[in-house]
């Protein structure tokens, strides 16, 4: 069998399934041909009646299997493991969040510690040839100097979502040097888009001027972010999946905080390579809704960070990653989309 028929018939485990990138992720594989086995506990962190639409979209293909399983249960996970053999892993469930990880922190360490350390333990275990893992802009924590690099010091987060999202490249470091697991991880950089989570601004913001209702704009409206379509976000995904990590015999542990190792480890920024102004943001979304947005300017949240910046030089290279999606059409097609799953929604 060649390489290519070998890679479709390979069951694929996309864990958060059911989730926003988790969702795209599975349904580009399995457009590509892929098998995929989605993973996903359903939680109730937002309505679950948006992840079950999600999973509706991908149970026409034949290709797809779900599994309804919480990836803190280490007995289960283990045996889904030992029942797949999973070649190929793409992690992206988590509890995801900055700010509830103020008020759930509990929920932000079983979901990622635990549950990725189930995940590690069963890539182990099933020899697995690549594990690709959702990690977080958020790790840069107060670093000001801009655009964000991967060889930038990150040892100081300011939330515990952070915190955890730097543990999980820590972890998957020790089990890429004990065992040869490879594994990339990727700090993806405030992905929006159709299917998007409701606890975040681009869908908050829609939904608040939509209802004439003020939004909320920290800092004062001051604030910048770097918007990456989940198109391009998946597409970096789908690049890496095949190009497993490889250890680099030149680096050297004197390096004071590096994104490679001799290990089979990489980190990858996953950005649109250009901050937006959130005041920029809100009028995209004005013009395509149509209706004026009320402003509350209010100061910076604890956990929050004042821009962000993605530097992609290290994906571009590693894959030819180039972000295609300027956020002039990226929010055009979220509105479009937004409008018509609101419509499908029971009226109160």
């Amino acid at each position: 069998m060649n390489e290519s028929v070998k890679a479709d018939h390979e069951p694929v485990l996309v864990t958060g399934s059911a989730g926003f990138l988790g969702f795209h992720v599975a349904r580009r594989l399995l457009q590509d041909g892929r098998r995929v086995v989605g993973l996903d506990n359903l939680n109730a962190y937002y309505d679950p009646a948006l992840k079950r639409a999600r999973l509706a979209e991908l149970q026409p293909f034949p290709a797809f299997s779900f599994e309804r399983i919480d990836l803190a249960d280490r007995g289960t996970v283990a045996e889904l493991f030992a029942r797949h053999r999973f070649p190929l892993v793409v992690h992206l469930a988590a509890q995801a969040g900055v700010r509830h990880s103020l008020t759930d922190p509990h929920a932000y360490v079983d979901a990622n510690l635990v549950g990725f350390l189930n995940v590690l333990e069963g890539c182990r275990a099933a020899h697995s040839r690549h594990l690709v893992y959702a990690s977080s802009s958020s790790v840069y924590g107060a670093n000001t100097k801009l655009p964000f690099r991967t060889s930038d010091n990150v040892d100081h987060p300011i939330s515990l979502y952070a915190a955890t999202k730097r543990a999980n490249e820590a972890m998957a470091h020790a089990y890429a040097h004990l065992f040869g697991l490879p594994a990339s991880g990727l700090r993806f950089f405030t992905v929006y888009g159709p299917w998007g989570r409701p606890d975040m601004a681009m869908w908050l913001f829609a939904e608040a001027i939509s209802a004439g209702r003020p939004i909320r704009l920290f800092n004062h409206g001051r604030m910048q972010r770097d918007f990456t379509y989940i198109d391009d976000a998946v597409e970096a995904v789908v690049r890496l999946i095949d190009r497993p990590a490889e250890g680099d015999p030149h680096w050297s542990g004197d390096d004071p905080a590096p994104a490679t190792s001799r290990a089979p480890w990489r980190l990858y920024n996953v950005g649109n390579n250009r901050p937006v102004e959130v005041t920029e943001v809100v009028r995209l979304l004005e013009k395509e809704l149509g209706c004026a947005a009320q402003r509350e300017l209010l100061p910076m949240q604890p956990g929050d960070v004042a821009a962000t910046y993605a530097d992609i030089a290290a994906l571009a290279a590693a894959v030819g990653f180039q972000p295609r999606t300027p956020i002039e059409e990226g929010i055009p097609r979220f509105v479009a989309w937004y409008r018509g799953y609101i419509n499908t929604l029971p009226k109160e």
